[in-house]
């Protein structure tokens, strides 16, 4: 994935009230979008188990990505390609981490959008498009699953807000 690491990352790390093997346990399972993504339309399966995995997730607003996995590191976390059937795929790797008796989640996107352009053409599009709306939809994803984990209920939809990517038509 050398070729992502080109772009500017979006990182987001929250702590998550849970133990780790709590917090694998959810973000690994089959269909588990359903239960904690805000934005979660529906996410269904192609192939399930580890690396190779494949699956959908549908937005509220209609929009189907395929999520295909390319690691998976058990208890630790796992990295992706996102994006649509035949368009262009963004890397995303999602890692769990403990600090001071704490666990921590991070998603971290390197997104395919002008990825073929210097960064000072694509600078100010990223700094004030890109980047705060991709982060404010890692933080209710990271929310998203603190939430299902300290609650035990399936995360409602647009619970931190609505998102103009994902939410409406």
């Amino acid at each position: 994935m050398k070729q992502f690491k080109k772009t500017w990352p979006i990182r987001v790390e929250k702590e998550i009230k849970a133990n780790s093997d709590e917090i694998w346990k959810i973000i690994s399972k089959e269909g588990n979008l359903n239960l904690v993504h805000p934005f979660c339309k529906n996410n269904y399966t192609i192939s399930w188990g580890s690396e190779n995995s494949v699956d959908v997730l549908e937005y509220l607003n209609g929009l189907k990505f395929i999520r295909e996995f390319q690691t998976w590191n058990p208890g630790k976390g796992y990295s992706l390609l996102i994006g649509t059937k035949n368009g262009k795929k963004s890397y995303v790797e999602w890692k769990i981490r403990s600090k001071n008796k704490k666990q921590y989640l991070s998603i971290t996107v390197y997104t395919h959008y002008m990825i073929k352009y210097p960064k000072f053409i694509s600078f100010f599009t990223y700094e004030f498009m890109v980047k705060p709306n991709l982060k404010k939809y890692l933080e209710s994803v990271i929310g998203g699953i603190n939430y299902y984990l300290t609650k035990n209920k399936t995360v409602p939809k647009n619970n931190f807000g609505e998102h103009n990517w994902f939410s409406k038509k």
